[in-house]
């Protein structure tokens, strides 16, 4: 008797054509998975204001997608997960992102339904100083959730430790599993570099740090007259970010766009056309754009913060403090311009098809032989039962003295 298909629920936040770190990780693995048979199901969130079809099948991948409140806001409330969960037909479902409302619905719902689920966290920052300073409360709150994962999957150490110590989990509950770095056919060819190109990737928020590079750009073309900034990326950062430029007086010098997300062929070429690549962002757990950059080759500049960190122990990055004033940033950036330094030739960059291996290993794990704990195993966390209330949406849950309504 033929062995039956895996049924994968992967629920995210955000998917292609959005563009960001989970959306490309969520596409890169997806797509792999179901060519190694798994049958996987993304769902996630439309805004209002987004024209996408709610359901479509892309490289085999099912793409289911639901509203989400408020319209203008991230928070990505959105009930019809729960319910969608709860129908069942799923050997598993997995959460990808742990920073909106979307991962602890989705845990619920499937421990509601006996649905075997793991997350992997996709930890990144915000630009709302009051978001990240309740970010840990909002983790712990969400804690008894986190005990039932048949899995935590970190994309670094970094990661990993940091929700192990938070949570007071067991490291036997944890896995690490990197971003890969997209790989690319011998055979492909890019066009020489001319002139000396620093390229900032990431979204347009102002904790991604692309207005370092640019306040730095003027201390770098005394050295480097023909150095030009390219900021890749979309978001609500970018008008602050070009008047910056016009105030530097370097408008002329700066250039800001996007590379459609899934045009992964596209961001290598433009990459492969960077002097070097700097992201001075607060807060990364694994940036991807970095892991393509030094998969080919390219020399990277990093803050010394979260999980930038880890790369640069690694010897793969260089790093310098993430308050550096502007004639220091300046001074790194060419360092590593004039004396780059790249991963060595025998190192093996993750790439995404071990990610995927990795995954379909636990997948089937989880599937055959998760048995969840019992949330009130821990004593020092009170009254661990998760009631389902009721509320504006129809759906909510508390956790002791603690509760959330939709």
């Amino acid at each position: 008797m033929a062995q039956q298909q895996l049924r994968v629920l992967m629920v995210t936040a955000r998917y292609f054509p959005f563009m960001g770190g989970i959306e490309t990780h969520v596409y890169e693995v997806a797509r792999r998975l179901v060519h190694m048979g798994v049958a996987v199901t993304v769902v996630t969130t439309q805004p209002a204001t987004a024209d996408l079809p709610r359901e479509e099948r892309r490289e085999g991948v099912r793409i289911l997608r639901v509203p989400c409140w408020p319209p203008e806001r991230d928070y990505y409330i959105a009930p019809t997960i729960y319910s969608l969960i709860k129908q069942g037909g799923w050997d598993l479902v997995h959460c990808q992102g742990s920073h909106t409302f979307v991962p602890p619905l989705a845990m619920l719902a499937a421990k509601r339904a006996g649905i075997p689920y793991i997350v992997t966290f996709h930890t990144g920052g915000n630009s709302s100083r009051l978001r990240t300073a309740i970010r840990d409360t909002q983790w712990s709150v969400q804690r008894p959730l986190y005990m039932g994962a048949a899995k935590l999957i970190g994309v670094s150490h970094f990661e990993a430790e940091y929700f192990r110590t938070l949570l007071r989990l067991s490291r036997k509950r944890f896995t690490v599993i990197p971003n890969g770095g997209t790989a690319f056919p011998e055979a492909t060819t890019y066009a020489t570099p001319t002139g000396t190109l620093i390229i900032s990737p990431g979204r347009l928020e102002q904790y991604k740090g692309h207005q370092r590079l640019i306040a730095a750009l003027p201390h770098i073309r005394q050295q480097r007259p023909d150095a030009r900034l390219l900021i890749l990326g979309v978001g609500p950062y970018e008008t602050e970010l070009r008047s910056l430029a016009q105030r530097t007086g370097m408008t002329d010098h700066v250039d800001i766009r996007s590379v459609p997300a899934s045009n992964r062929q596209l961001m290598a070429e433009v990459l492969m056309g960077a002097t070097v690549v700097a992201l001075m962002s607060e807060y990364e757990a694994h940036p991807i754009a970095v892991m393509e950059a030094l998969a080919l080759q390219r020399p990277v500049l990093v803050a010394d913060t979260s999980g930038l960190r880890e790369l640069a122990e690694q010897g793969l990055v260089r790093a310098l403090p993430l308050h550096s004033t502007p004639r220091e940033v300046a001074q790194a950036v060419l360092r590593q311009i004039d004396a780059p330094l790249v991963p060595p030739p025998d190192f093996v960059l993750p790439t995404w098809d071990a990610c995927v291996e990795q995954l379909l290993t636990i997948y089937k794990q989880s599937a055959t032989h998760h048995s969840p704990p019992s949330l009130s195993a821990h004593p020092q966390c009170g009254r661990e039962t998760v009631p389902l209330t009721r509320g504006l949406f129809g759906v909510g849950w508390e956790w002791g003295s603690t509760s959330v309504k939709f």
